[in-house]
């Protein structure tokens, strides 16, 4: 992991070298002050050397204004290299998130997945800057303080610096504690996150149903969380820095009262116990830069360790063949085919289906029966657990993703729509689309009327997943999409079962106009929408249990017989419920 985090470094290495090189500068000058202080205390003021004195003390302000560019460098561009870090790993946790199977999409919130590629790489960034760089100047102050001291009395800086190991081992013990403590705050703030996305995206559901005091309940008690979390690392820190400076503070105790006692007794002069007084001083600033290294170490690793284990979670696996479709007939065949979830639920069992290029074939069945299921693993957006699919003879898992995908079309029940314009949103169904193939699918979609009202007409705005839309009208702007895509393979999962009536009789003649000459896979609720199909299979979690037309299931008396019956027997109720009212 430290080797990954290291191979970050290499695109700023130039721009790395050259803040590290700032470091240099900066601590070497720290360690001219005390240097010259000795000098002007043991020789040139009692010597009544005045020119020594001021080319001292104007080389001295060169030397601070030289510091205070490299202060400005550091500041400056050691941020961007990690800024520049920062956005890498950002990019590179992106581009995996693409690759990741729906899987893991099912098992992890949004909200805690946004928080480890945002707040946690801040941290990460700040370690990426200031880890290296306060270690660095740390490291050349104590070599430096240490081996000049030497110089004067090795006895004496032995005696002082012997505190260093006590001061080291008591930061490393806390660390532990500090790590624990920083893990658990990340995970509560992820939940905190997950649930303030969950609270603002179901705004609406929660307003209607009046159950905004829930929500607030619901987002109290992760806060709650979070801030008893936060306590306990708060708590750690307190610890670590309260000790820390106890041993600090003895040092300058010990310094003041041995160096005291060399100068009363000969062993130095009065200009090397200024001069070791001064170096302790400034010897203290690299030991709290180690002390916030060893804190800032701790929150950017716990970072770096949540980025590590997503971008290092597995990814679709890519076909090894990879061949592409073409000339796409349609033809989908299911041979054998099993799926289970996490390897204790078994959805589907042994199926064997085959529908023929340009045929229309509805699913329909209970919930839980594994019709979505079965259209998912089509596209390859969850692996088969046994059998195979083929598409016109070739198994999906020999065909490349981006083949395979580019074929099939999919109109879903949960319309999504990006935050952006109506004509961003057809244009996704294929990205270097004209403005006449958009308009041409508009209106094969039956939207393009509509569109046209508008003030802005494509250009519309449509909010946050098409917030300002109606639902017959974000549909339709769906299919538009597919429309644009052309996809010789077609599913449609519950596409109108969210819609009113007079909206769906609509929406249904844009779905038939888009199914004709494609191989369809309709998964239906409302079985009035699917009597055309060219077959019917019922799908339970016993597997088929009928399959034929419409008519020829309505003569069995099976099933789809009883599911049929019951809904139309729903919509007469429907029908005549108003007018029994009046």
């Amino acid at each position: 992991m430290f080797r990954e985090f290291v191979s970050y470094y290499k695109p700023q290495r130039k721009m790395f070298a050259l803040d590290m090189a700032a470091a240099f500068l900066v601590a070497l000058i720290d360690l001219v002050y005390p240097i010259v202080t000795r000098w002007m205390l043991n020789d040139y003021i009692p010597n009544r050397q005045l020119n020594p004195l001021l080319m001292s003390t104007g080389v001295l302000l060169v030397l601070y204004l030289v510091k205070a560019g490299m202060n400005y460098f550091m500041q400056y561009y050691g941020h961007v290299v990690g800024v520049n870090m920062q956005a890498q790993m950002r990019w590179d946790v992106f581009r995996h998130l693409q690759k990741l199977p729906f899987s893991y999409f099912d098992d992890h919130k949004t909200g805690v997945i946004m928080s480890r590629i945002m707040n946690d790489l801040m941290d990460v960034s700040e370690l990426a800057h200031h880890g290296p760089e306060d270690l660095f100047i740390s490291l050349v102050m104590l070599i430096g303080s240490f081996t000049y001291l030497c110089s004067i009395n090795v006895l004496l800086t032995v005696l002082i610096f012997i505190f260093l190991p006590f001061l080291i081992w008591f930061a490393m013990t806390k660390r532990i504690k500090m790590s624990r403590t920083f893990t658990e705050t990340r995970v509560q703030v992820a939940e905190v996150n997950a649930s303030l996305e969950n609270s603002i995206s179901g705004i609406r559901v929660s307003r209607a149903f009046n159950a905004s005091e829930h929500e607030a309940n619901k987002f109290q008690k992760n806060n709650d969380s979070y801030v008893a979390a936060r306590s306990r690392a708060y708590q750690a820190m307190g610890e670590f820095n309260s000790g820390t400076t106890l041993i600090i503070d003895l040092l300058n105790v010990v310094v003041l009262v041995l160096g005291g006692l060399f100068t009363f007794n000969g062993t130095i002069t009065l200009g090397d116990f200024v001069a070791y007084m001064l170096f302790i001083s400034m010897f203290l600033n690299p030991i709290r830069k180690l002390i916030a290294f060893v804190e800032q170490l701790q929150q950017g690793m716990t970072g770096y360790k949540r980025f590590h284990e997503l971008i290092h979670t597995a990814t679709e696996q890519e076909s090894l063949k990879g061949l592409e479709l073409k000339n796409v007939k349609g033809e989908i065949r299911f041979e054998d085919v099993s799926f289970t979830y996490d390897e204790s639920k078994t959805i589907l069992s042994h199926l064997n289906i085959t529908i023929a290029p340009g045929k229309t074939v509805a699913l329909v069945g209970p919930s839980g029966g594994g019709k979505t299921t079965l259209c998912h693993l089509v596209p390859r957006f969850y692996e088969l657990t046994g059998g195979r699919i083929l598409i016109d003879g070739v198994d999906v898992r020999d065909i490349s993703f981006a083949s395979l995908r580019q074929n099939i079309g999919i109109v879903q029940q949960d319309v999504f729509l990006f935050t952006g314009t109506i004509r961003e949103n057809i244009a996704y169904g294929r990205l270097d689309a004209t403005e006449e193939e958009i308009i041409d699918a508009a209106k094969k979609a039956n939207i393009h009327e509509y569109i046209e009202t508008l003030p802005d007409g494509y250009d519309t705005y449509i909010g946050e997943r098409g917030v300002k839309l109606s639902g017959g009208q974000k549909q339709r702007i769906s299919i538009a999409r597919v429309f644009l895509k052309n996809p010789q393979i077609l599913i449609l999962d519950e596409a109108t079962s969210a819609l009113d009536n007079a909206t769906e009789i609509m929406i249904q003649k844009s779905l038939e106009e888009l199914s004709r000459g494609r191989t369809t896979m309709v998964v239906a609720h409302r079985l009035s929408t699917i009597k055309n199909a060219d077959e019917i299979i019922v799908l339970t979690s016993q597997g088929v249990q009928e399959r034929g037309s419409h008519e020829e299931l309505m003569k069995l008396g099976g099933i789809y017989y009883g599911l049929y019956q019951s809904q139309f027997r729903h919509m007469e109720q429907d029908v005549l419920a108003p007018s029994a009212m009046g």
